[in-house]
């Protein structure tokens, strides 16, 4: 019984380091959301950290008005969603095997 916990533990400290490598390496990608026809880009961290935001300047004719202001932060929001959905599906895809391996440790 005490070598089925040794073979248990080793085999968590295993898949823990598997899982701390895989988020390393997540958190290294860049994921990016375009919103607005591709007027706003968002770029966020396979971790989901907002890194940048980018406005093509030619979206506005001259001064903005409320209007302009209200749909650019609509498209921003818009953006930053869809860059973090990505982020999210690929954390999912990459995380989600090593996860259900921890059922099998009676975790």
């Amino acid at each position: 019984m005490a070598k089925d916990m040794q073979r248990m533990m080793r085999e968590a400290q295993k898949m823990a380091a598997e899982m701390q490598k895989t988020q390393d390496e997540l958190a290294e990608k860049e994921f990016e959301g375009r919103a607005g026809g591709g007027v706003v880009t968002a770029t966020v961290s396979g971790d989901q950290k907002l890194r940048s935001v980018e406005i093509d300047p030619d979206i506005f004719d001259g001064t903005p008005d409320k209007d302009d202001i209200e749909m650019l932060a609509d498209a921003v929001t818009a953006a930053v969603n869809d860059a973090m959905e990505k982020a999210s599906a690929a954390q999912q895809e990459a995380l989600g095997p090593l996860a259900g391996g921890l059922g099998g440790l009676g975790l």
